[in-house]
C-alpha cells in the first residue's frame, strides 16, 4: 500500500535574501540573455526596489556578483546562506571560497536595502504562494518512486516556493537531513503572468517535476558516491546519449542522473496520476531538453525493478549493464 510522502513547505527567509541578493547583481540580465522570460511582478518590481537605493555598490553585491562571475554554482550560494543563523547571519564553519566577512555584509545588505518591508508590503503574495504549494503537496508519493532504486529513504522533503530569482529555473540543495526544491512558479507565455502553482494543468509538467527531479538529483549523487567502486566499472561504457546532450551533461555521472531524474519523474506520473501526463511530460522533455532517449531510459529502469532481488539486488549492481540495454532500448523504443 503506497504511503503519502510529507513535503513541508517552507517561507524562509535566507533563501529570500540570497534571491533578493540575486536580483541587485547581473544575474536577471544574464538570465534573459540566456532566455527570454516573464518572471514574477514581485521579483521585477524588486529590482526597481534595488536598484532606486543603489544596492549594485553594496560590498555584499559586489562579492555575490564576483562568485557568479567565477561560476559559483547557484545550489552552492543557496547551501551557504542555509548555513547561516538567521536573523544576524551569524555564521560558524564557513567555506573557503566564501569572501571573508560575507554574512556580515550579507546581513548589512538586508537592512541597507529594507528588505524586510519589501517583504512585508509582499506578504499576501507569498502566503498565496505557500497556501498553493501546501494544496498541491497535500497527497504525493514520491519517496514510492524513489525508494525502490535507491534504497530507504530518511531525508525530509521540503518545498519553497520562489517568486523572486531565479525566475526560469528550480534549484536543490541539502540542509542537514533535509532536501530544499526551491522552485518558481511555472513561467506563461510572452508578457502573461506566471502560472499559480496550484493550477491543473502545470503539476505534471511543472511543480511535481521540479520538486521530484531535485530530490532525485540530490539522493542520487549521494547514491553514486557511496558506491563510487561500481561506478568506476560502470562508466568505462559510454551511455547512448546525443552530440547535445553529451555537451550539457559531459561526465558519465552527470548523463546518468539526468536521465535517472526524468525517469523517475515520468515513472511517478504514469503510477500516481495517468499515463497521459506521464506522455506530456516526456514530450516536454523532448523539447525542452532534447531527452529523446527518455523512453528507453524508462523501459530499462522498469526492467530493472522487474529483476530486482533476482539478477540483480541493487540498482549500483545493475549500473555496469545499464548502458548497453540502453543501447538496445534506444534503437527499439521511439517517443
Amino acid at each position: 500500500m503506497s504511503n503519502p510522502t510529507p513535503v513541508t513547505i517552507i517561507i524562509d527567509d535566507r533563501i529570500r535574501l540570497m534571491s533578493a541578493a540575486l536580483a541587485a547583481t547581473n544575474f536577471p540580465q544574464t538570465a534573459q540573455e540566456r532566455k527570454r522570460h516573464h518572471a514574477h511582478a514581485h521579483a521585477r518590481a524588486l529590482i526597481k526596489h534595488l536598484a532606486e537605493r543603489e544596492m549594485k555598490k553594496h560590498p555584499a553585491i559586489v562579492a555575490l556578483q564576483g562568485l557568479l562571475d567565477e561560476g559559483t554554482p547557484l545550489e552552492a550560494l543557496f547551501t551557504l546562506v542555509m548555513s547561516f543563523a538567521w536573523p544576524k547571519l551569524a555564521a560558524a564553519d564557513t567555506p573557503k571560497w566564501m569572501p571573508e566577512g560575507f554574512n556580515t555584509q550579507l546581513w548589512d545588505f538586508y537592512e541597507k536595502a529594507d528588505l524586510a518591508n519589501y517583504f512585508a508590503e509582499g506578504s499576501k503574495i507569498w502566503e498565496t504562494a505557500e497556501s498553493q504549494a501546501k494544496r498541491v503537496f497535500e497527497n504525493v508519493y514520491f519517496k514510492d518512486t524513489i525508494e525502490p532504486f535507491l534504497g530507504s529513504v530518511s531525508e525530509d522533503f521540503v518545498f519553497m516556493p520562489n517568486i523572486l530569482w531565479p525566475a526560469d529555473r528550480d534549484i536543490g540543495i541539502r540542509v542537514g537531513n533535509q532536501l530544499i526544491a526551491i522552485v518558481p512558479p511555472a513561467l506563461a507565455w510572452g508578457e502573461s503572468p506566471p502560472w499559480p502553482y496550484d493550477e491543473d494543468s502545470m503539476l505534471a509538467i511543472h511543480v511535481y517535476p521540479s520538486a521530484l527531479s531535485q530530490y532525485a538529483r540530490i539522493l542520487l549523487m549521494t547514491y553514486l558516491r557511496e558506491h563510487a567502486e561500481k561506478v568506476s566499472v560502470a562508466v568505462e561504457k559510454e551511455l547512448p546519449v546525443g552530440d547535445i546532450m553529451a555537451a550539457e551533461y559531459p561526465s558519465w555521472e552527470e548523463q546518468f542522473i539526468a536521465l535517472f531524474k526524468s525517469a523517475v519523474v515520468a515513472i511517478y506520473l504514469e503510477d500516481f496520476m495517468n499515463p497521459t501526463e506521464a506522455r506530456g511530460y516526456m514530450l516536454m522533455e523532448k523539447k525542452v531538453h532534447n531527452m529523446t532517449i527518455l523512453p528507453g531510459t524508462i523501459s530499462v529502469l522498469r526492467r530493472f525493478l522487474q529483476e530486482k532481488g533476482n539478477r540483480y539486488e541493487t540498482l549500483a549492481d545493475f549500473l555496469t549493464v545499464f548502458p548497453a540495454q540502453l543501447r538496445v532500448a534506444k534503437r527499439i523504443i521511439t517517443m
